[in-house]
């Protein structure tokens, strides 16, 4: 199997769209649309749905993107070890993380480990916390920095580096928003991120308290959060560590009464397959 094929289906089954996909991948459209051909060709089935602009997965297509990830990852951790042989690491190191994670951690995990291992380049993605465990499981990223679930999925290895408790906030200003009442839950406009561990305390919360909230908006990213609050929007509920590494932590304030909903364990996931390859390995002994 063609290792170039691979990676642009996967691309292509990521964005979902012949366009973007071959501008990621640096070919035309009409070689991402002749790859997708020729694979359906090579295996006698459908591997996705499509139109002019956009294409689905089919249930074969499913399976086959599942098996490229893995032969991918199989065939880098084989390169890694040919290199580990030569005591030389070089390839490419994929780390998923939030933006507050990357200057609260990222810093700290990579300098030595930039020092031993030049020829190790990082390809850095940040975005939603929430999404950063499943972006391991399904092989978008090698390593990454996230919230530690009630239940790690099978076959995920997670190491802890900080602990930081959940907090309401509200705008400073109070004439933006009046001046918040532990007695008024159910009336305060909420910003809440849309899924991941915050948002699963907060529904817990809410239901142990026994009333519905008012949801003025859902967020990706907890500095989004932040931002909204800070004019006026709303009461929003983040990590701590969020709130002391905002540049806008001087336009919000902390509610008084603060529930407790649980402590925000931050950690580096990894699946416990990638550790056979070198340079994931190299990177995972550096975490204390």
């Amino acid at each position: 199997m063609d290792m170039h094929k691979l990676k642009l289906f996967i691309s292509l089954a990521s964005t979902g769209h012949f366009g973007k996909a071959a501008a990621q991948c640096h070919v035309s459209p009409s070689t991402m649309s002749r790859n997708l051909k020729q694979l359906e060709q090579e295996l006698n089935t459908s591997l996705m749905e499509r139109d002019n602009r956009s294409v689905a997965l089919t249930d074969s297509g499913h399976r086959f993107l599942q098996f490229a990830r893995e032969t991918l990852q199989q065939w880098e951790t084989f390169q890694d070890s040919i290199l580990a042989d030569a005591n030389t690491l070089r390839g490419q190191l994929s780390i998923y993380c939030s933006v507050t994670a990357s200057y609260s951690f990222l810093y700290e995990i990579l300098a030595e480990f930039r020092t031993r291992h030049p020829g190790i380049n990082i390809k850095l993605h940040t975005g939603d916390p929430a999404q950063a465990i499943e972006r391991v499981t399904r092989g978008f990223e090698d390593i990454a920095i996230a919230a530690r679930p009630a239940t790690l999925p099978a076959g995920l290895n997670f190491k802890a580096i900080a602990s930081s408790p959940l907090r309401f906030i509200a705008p400073k200003d109070s004439s933006l928003l009046p001046v918040p009442k532990a007695s008024h839950w159910q009336s305060l406009p909420m910003i809440i991120s849309e899924e991941g561990l915050a948002r699963e305390r907060f529904n817990q919360w809410c239901q142990q308290q026994g009333f519905t909230p008012n949801i003025y908006a859902e967020v990706k990213g907890n500095e989004a959060i932040v931002s909204m609050v800070s004019l006026g929007f709303g009461v929003g509920l983040v990590p701590h560590i969020v709130l002391e590494n905002s540049p806008l932590q001087d336009r919000v304030r902390l509610l008084a009464d603060q529930p407790d909903l649980g402590p925000f364990e931050t950690g580096i996931c990894v699946l416990d397959k990638r550790l056979k390859s070198p340079i994931v390995s190299a990177l995972w002994a550096e975490i204390a």
